[in-house]
């Protein structure tokens, strides 16, 4: 066992359906225009090309029930819904096969963005920091083990603010699928237990206002949702 010259930080933990052991999140990657009607509606290319991936840290985390907060330096906060994979093991340059061992299991998240210094940085060629990588910018329900799940391609999410519907797909509608995006992402980078892959949105993203109540949910036979308001 090593001896660390500074105390190492406790990761935050993640909920996981039905149990009482949380799980360790490490680092989050999410996936940037992975379904055709979003690509459309951002503006690119839906064509199946090569995809793009971009990194937040798991410490703007926050979970189910709590609050956001609407920051000072955007006046176009959006939401994303999304189907989010953990990792359970050690994954570096594997195949699809491989790749279907090394998930823990699926949840339903959602990204913020600040849409506007999202625009900006596209337009001055920077990257998506500031507009990606927040406290707050990244939610998670409990996470529901693949043994008790659906196959990822079965399953469906959707996203409500106050009440009305605005994002709802079937996973199988991914450009590239929950394997295929475990297999290339570790081609380059060596994932980890306890990394999450959020694996793209939907159409339908749009802007929050303070006092509104979001709920998203994974939708199957063990199904997960989250909430939270915008303070």
């Amino acid at each position: 066992m090593n001896d660390w010259i500074i105390k190492s930080s406790i990761p935050v933990e993640c909920d996981v359906l039905n149990e009482s052991l949380q799980f360790p999140s490490r680092n989050i990657y999410c996936v940037g225009r992975n379904y055709r009607d979003h690509a459309i509606e951002m503006g690119g290319d839906p064509q199946r090309e090569k995809p793009f991936f971009f990194q937040k840290t798991s410490d703007i985390l926050i979970k189910n029930g709590s609050e956001l907060l609407y920051p000072k330096d955007t006046s176009d906060l959006q939401y994303e819904v999304e189907l989010v994979v953990a990792i359970s093991k050690d994954a570096f340059k594997v195949g699809l096969h491989e790749a279907k061992n090394k998930v823990f299991g699926y949840a339903v998240g959602v990204d913020i963005t600040k849409r506007d210094l999202q625009k900006i940085s596209k337009n001055s060629g920077e990257p998506w920091f500031s507009a990606k990588v927040f406290y707050g910018s990244a939610m998670i329900s409990d996470i529901v083990p693949k043994e008790d799940s659906y196959h990822p391609d079965d399953i469906k999410i959707s996203l409500e603010v106050n009440g009305k519907r605005k994002q709802f797909t079937g996973c199988n509608k991914m450009i590239w699928n929950v394997f295929e995006l475990i297999s290339i992402l570790s081609q380059t980078i060596p994932l980890k237990a306890g990394d999450l892959i959020f694996t793209g949105t939907p159409s339908g993203v749009g802007q929050l206002q303070k006092g509104d109540i979001i709920e998203a949910k994974l939708i199957q036979n063990n199904s997960t949702s989250l909430s939270f308001v915008v303070e």
